[in-house]
């Protein structure tokens, strides 16, 4: 067996969209993880994937034949201007405006935007604010 390393944040192991067109998806989230430097994982013809984020078509297994239903996902950027890039990109690639760059109030410093991704789900980016990271993910081996 191949060794392999993952890359793991703190709550979620992985979250699975099943949306009812790949191809729309697809676009959308290469051009907002690109500005958010995330790699593509890997792709199929009905699927695809980015770090924790599955994205697949019904017609993949662990989909049975069904959609998900309307999510918020939040992902993080390193900085403000990377909260603004990342919903530039997302409005050139079609997503609906959901709220536009600025500061929340959930507390001090929460700089965030919001779009509609192709099946509705809320998408954000979020920076905290100056902070420091004790690791930039926790790394697993098997």
């Amino acid at each position: 067996m191949e060794t392999q390393e993952l890359h793991r944040g703190r709550l979620i192991d992985h979250i699975q969209l099943v949306v009812k067109d790949v191809s729309a998806s697809r676009r959308f989230y290469s051009a907002i993880f690109d500005v958010l430097q995330i790699p593509l994982g890997g792709e199929g013809d009905d699927y695809f994937w980015y770090d924790e984020l599955f994205v697949s078509s019904p017609a993949s297994g662990a989909a049975q034949g069904k959609l998900t239903g309307r999510h918020h996902l939040a992902f993080q950027a390193r900085d403000r201007a990377m909260v603004d890039a990342f919903y530039q990109a997302a409005r050139q690639a079609g997503a609906d405006d959901n709220g536009a760059p600025g500061e929340r109030d959930y507390h001090p410093g929460y700089y965030g935007a919001f779009v509609l991704d192709p099946d509705g789900n809320n998408i954000e980016a979020v920076y905290h604010g100056e902070a420091k990271r004790s690791a930039a993910s926790v790394k697993v081996t098997f």
